[in-house]
C-alpha cells in the first residue's frame, strides 16, 4: 500500500456515510502503467459469466479498474452520493491456456501438476463441501490453479503470479521462480523485513514485496494452503485493491481439506503502541475476527477522520473490504514519484487524494481509505500463519505496528503450546518416530511429536527420568542431563521436521553443523523437555533449522542446525 504509516491527531470525527457496492466485482483487470498523469483511463472489457472448464487454469490479467469522474461533481470525497462500483472483467476461455500448444503443456499447467492440483471442477465457494464435523472448520485450498499478471505497486516490474493448490498444513508459501535457484518464502512474520508502507518477506536471497493484498484476499476467503509462484520481486498491483486476487481465487474454486483449520483464539489482551498509534487485540465471545479501525490524519488534511467496524466473513469481505484501493495524499504520492518509485502509476491507477478529494478518480465508498486500512491489517494478521479469532482495535496503525502485534500474538501461541503439552494427542508417537529415525536406545531422545506443520515447524517432547543411563556418571549425587544430549534431542526433532515432506521421502538428514549453541539452565530428572524446531531455510538438499528446548516454559537450550539430505542408499 502507498498510504503513510503515521498520521497526526486532531480533527472532528466524521464517520463514513457510504455503503458497499451492491454488486462487487468477481473478476480482474490489467493495470495500464501510464507515465503521464493525464493519460486516459484504461477501458474495461465486458463481463463474461462463463465458468472455466475443469482442466483449464484460470488466467486473470490485471488492468486499471477505476473510472475517472468525468462529471467532476457526482463522486467527490465524502459527498454521500451514489458510490462508484468497481469495474472489472473476467477473462476465461475454453481454449488452451496461454503458452500451451499441441507440442506440450503451458508453464502454468506444469506448475499445477507440480503442486498436486487435480483439475477437478472449480467451485464458486468451498462452503458447498461439508466438513466431517460441522463444528470444526476444515482447512481449505484452491481447487485449480489461478494466474494473475500485472506490474508491482512500488517497483513497477512486470510479474506473473500463479496461485496453486497445496496440501494440508502447507500454509501460504511464495516461490520466486525467476531466480537462478528458486527460493520458497513462507508467509510468516519471522520472515518480515523492514520496508516503508508495505509488507515484505525475505528468505536468503529471495524476497517478496507488497504481499499484504494477496494475503488479505486469502485470509478473507478462508484459504489456508497455497503455493504462490512469482516471476518477479513484487506481486501484481492491479487496481490497488484485493479484488484481482479475490476474483482469481473464486474463479479457480475453493475446496475443503481433510485437516482441521489452525486458529488462534485471543484469550489475553495485548496492546502495542508507537507514538500515538495503537493496536489492541482483545478476547471476544464471537468465533470470528472483528476489527474497529480509527483512521485519523489530523488537521490540516484533505482526508477527514474515518471510523469503520467490520466482522470478517467471506461475503462481507468481498462486498465491504476487498474493493477498497490503496491511497496516498497528493504530497506523499509526489514524494514517492520524486524518489523514483511508483512512476508507472497515475492518479487514475490508484487513489491520490488532493484538497478536493480524489484526483482524476472517485471513491468507491465514502470510507474507502479506512476500509483499505482494514484490508491491509487482515493481510498482515495472516502472517501469524493461521486465522485469528477475537477483536482488534486499531488507531492510526500501519504495517510496522501490525507486524509488532503479530509477533506478540505469536508469543502468546508459543506459551500456550508449551503449557498444553500434557493434554494434547501426538501427531507422531514413538512407533512412527522409530520408523523415521535410525536412532535407537539409548540415543533416541524424542519420545513423541505433538505438532508438525509440513516442513516449517515441529514441537516434540523428551521426558527426562532418573533411569536415563547417562545419569549414572553425569553426575552421581547431582544428576544433570549433558548439554550435548539436549542439543542432540533438538537435532533429532529437526531431522524429523525436514524429512516430513513427500519430496524428501527416502532421504536421510545428515547433520552438517551447529551454530549459536547456548545452554540456558540445567535439566534434571523429572523435567519434561519441550522441543521446538522451526525451519529457517530449506532449499534443495540443504536445510537450516532453529531449535529451542524449554522446561516449564523456561528456555533451557537453543541451537541452529544445518542438514544435508542424502538418498537412503547412499548412507
Amino acid at each position: 500500500m502507498i498510504e503513510a504509516e503515521e498520521h497526526h491527531a486532531g480533527i472532528t470525527p466524521d464517520g463514513p456515510t457510504g455503503s458497499a457496492p451492491s454488486s462487487p466485482v468477481r473478476a480482474d483487470t490489467e493495470q495500464g502503467g501510464h507515465a503521464n498523469p493525464a493519460a486516459p483511463t484504461a477501458e474495461a472489457a465486458d463481463s463474461d459469466s462463463n465458468a472455466p472448464e475443469a482442466s483449464a487454469p484460470i488466467k486473470v490479467t490485471t488492468r486499471s479498474m477505476t473510472r475517472s469522474n468525468e462529471s467532476g461533481d457526482d463522486n467527490n470525497a465524502g459527498s454521500g452520493s451514489e458510490k462508484q462500483k468497481p469495474m472489472a472483467t473476467k477473462e476465461t476461455s475454453n481454449d488452451p491456456a496461454p503458452g500451451t500448444s499441441s507440442d506440450g503443456p503451458s508453464p502454468l499447467a506444469d506448475a499445477e501438476a507440480e503442486s498436486g492440483a487435480t483439475g477437478t471442477s472449480p467451485l464458486a465457494s468451498a462452503d458447498r463441501t461439508a466438513a466431517k464435523d460441522p463444528n470444526v472448520p476444515m482447512q481449505r485450498t484452491l481447487s485449480a490453479a489461478a494466474e494473475i499478471e500485472g506490474r508491482g505497486l512500488f517497483l513497477g516490474e512486470p510479474v506473473t503470479c500463479v496461485i496453486l493448490p497445496a496440501p494440508p498444513d502447507h500454509g501460504i508459501v511464495f516461490e520466486r521462480t525467476d531466480l537462478d535457484e528458486p527460493v520458497r518464502i513462507p508467509a510468516f512474520v519471522a520472515n518480515v523485513i523492514d520496508r516503508a508502507r508495505r509488507s515484505t518477506l525475505r528468505v536468503g536471497e529471495g524476497s517478496v514485496e507488497t504481499c499484504e493484498h494477496c494475503l488479505s484476499a486469502l485470509a478473507g476467503l478462508g484459504v489456508d494452503n497455497a503455493l504462490i509462484k512469482l516471476t518477479g520481486p513484487e506481486l501484481p498491483c492491479g487496481d490497488g485493491s484485493a479484488m484481482p486476487f479475490v476474483d482469481a481465487i473464486l474463479a479457480a474454486g475453493i475446496v475443503d481439506q481433510d485437516a482441521e483449520r489452525r486458529v488462534h483464539r485471543i484469550t489475553q489482551p495485548i496492546t502495542v503502541q508507537d507514538g500515538d498509534s495503537m493496536l489492541a487485540a482483545l478476547p471476544s465471545d464471537s468465533p470470528d475476527l472483528q476489527i474497529l479501525y480509527d483512521l485519523d490524519y489530523g488537521q490540516p488534511s484533505p482526508l477527514a477522520r474515518q471510523l469503520h467496524s467490520f466482522r470478517l466473513t467471506s461475503e462481507s469481505y468481498i462486498e465491504q473490504i476487498a474493493p477498497a484501493r490503496t491511497f496516498s495524499l497528493q504530497a506523499e504520492a509526489q514524494a514517492l514519484w520524486d524518489r523514483g518509485m511508483c512512476q508507472h502509476l497515475t492518479p487514475r491507477d490508484v487513489l491520490v487524494i488532493g484538497d478536493d478529494g480524489p484526483i482524476d478518480n472517485a471513491f468507491r465508498f465514502d470510507s474507502e481509505p479506512v476500509r483499505h486500512k482494514i484490508l491491509d491489517l487482515i493481510g498482515d494478521l495472516y502472517l501469524l500463519g493461521r486465522q485469528v479469532q477475537g477483536r482488534i482495535v486499531a488507531y492510526k496503525s500501519g504495517h510496522a505496528l501490525n507486524h509488532t502485534l503479530v509477533n506478540k500474538l505469536l508469543e502468546q501461541i508459543r506459551v500456550r503450546e508449551r503449557t498444553d503439552i500434557a493434554g494434547r494427542r501426538p501427531q507422531m508417537d514413538i512407533r512412527r518416530i522409530l520408523s523415521l529415525l535410525r536412532h535407537r536406545y539409548p540415543m533416541l531422545l524424542v519420545d513423541r511429536v505433538i505438532e508438525i506443520e509440513g516442513d516449517r515447524r515441529a514441537i516434540g517432547v523428551k521426558n527426562v527420568t532418573i533411569n536415563e543411563p547417562f545419569f549414572q556418571g553425569h553426575y552421581p549425587g547431582a544428576p544433570i542431563m549433558p548439554g550435548v544430549l539436549i542439543v542432540e534431542a533438538l537435532a533429532q526433532l529437526a531431522g524429523l521436521l525436514v524429512s516430513n515432506v513427500l519430496e524428501h521421502k527416502g532421504k536421510i538428514p545428515i547433520l552438517l553443523s551447529m551454530d549459536r549453541v547456548k545452554l540456558r539452565r540445567p535439566v534434571v530428572p523429572g523435567d519434561q523437555l519441550v522441543l521446538e524446531a522451526e525451519t529457517i531455510r530449506a532449499q534443495g538438499r540443504m536445510a537450516n533449522v532453529m531449535c529451542k528446548a524449554f522446561v516449564a516454559g523456561d528456555l533451557a537450550a537453543e541451537a541452529q542446525v544445518k542438514f544435508l539430505l542424502v538418498d537412503e542408499e547412499q548412507d
